[in-house]
């Protein structure tokens, strides 16, 4: 079950073409904008969390 957790360089190149084919070029940088914003308020909320636990 391990062995399904590493993706070698080959996998991640049909993961990006599939993805630049289902959303095509305009509109990846909207969505990894929002990945990004999402991702830095979970980690803001995380580092809240661990600030209210000490």
């Amino acid at each position: 079950m391990n062995h399904l957790l590493f993706i070698g360089a080959g996998q991640v190149v049909v993961i990006a073409l599939v993805v630049l084919l289902l959303f095509g070029g305009t509109k990846i940088p909207e969505l990894m904008k929002g990945l990004g914003k999402g991702y830095k308020i979970f980690k803001d909320e995380v580092d809240n969390i661990e600030k209210n636990i000490k």
